[in-house]
């Protein structure tokens, strides 16, 4: 695998306006010597394919050739068992807001004691022509409450990770980069970008 990043401008574009997101992978991140960006505000790029993986190329793909550099993206979703594999990639539009979403989850899962579920990431790496380079990963196994436990975004605050013996939201973020699916996903990311930049 080879990567060349331009060490007079060593710029990683954050495909998302998800502020929690960003903060997130710039932790992740800091270990390197590069700048890292979020997309330009007002860009929105329609995630319209059918697989986590799919969404994420999509997006890193578009910016990418929209700003010229780097850029990586992501796609995540909660997968629970006794409903199918729902929410899926639809996780971020399965309600209007997160009290929504969560309550909605509940409610399917009412009376249910079949409740383990996974966090699923998948992180696609794109040059700045819009080649994919680098594409990977990661899945936190858990199960779903019946009540929420901690304040977090989107289902975090629903999602027990027996491994942590706390929910997502409660984790300290070394413990979420360690064993939450995108902290997973993102690791095979930076040792590559370790190589390209050493």
């Amino acid at each position: 695998m080879f990567i060349k990043m331009n060490q007079n401008n060593k710029i990683l574009m954050l495909a998302t306006g998800n502020s929690h997101k960003v903060k997130e992978l710039k932790k992740v991140f800091r270990e390197l010597d590069i700048e890292i960006c979020c997309q330009p505000e007002g860009l929105n790029v329609e995630e319209s394919g059918s697989t986590y993986l799919e969404n994420a190329r999509m997006k890193a793909i578009t910016v990418a050739k929209l700003t010229g550099y780097w850029t990586l993206a992501d796609d995540s979703g909660l997968e629970i068992d006794a409903i199918g594999g729902a929410p899926g990639i639809y996780s971020a539009r399965y309600a209007p807001d997160d009290n929504q979403k969560i309550n909605r989850i509940l409610n399917e899962l009412k009376g249910n004691y079949y409740r383990s579920a996974s966090f699923n990431t998948f992180i696609s790496l794109a040059n700045p022509i819009g080649q994919t380079i680098v594409e990977s990963q990661g899945i936190c196994k858990g199960e779903i409450l019946e009540a929420p436990s901690g304040v977090g975004p989107g289902y975090d605050s629903i999602f027990w990770v027996k491994e942590a013996g706390m929910t997502y939201a409660r984790m300290p973020e070394h413990v979420k980069n360690k064993i939450g699916s995108r902290g997973k996903a993102t690791k095979a990311i930076v040792r590559n970008l370790k190589c390209c930049l050493s």
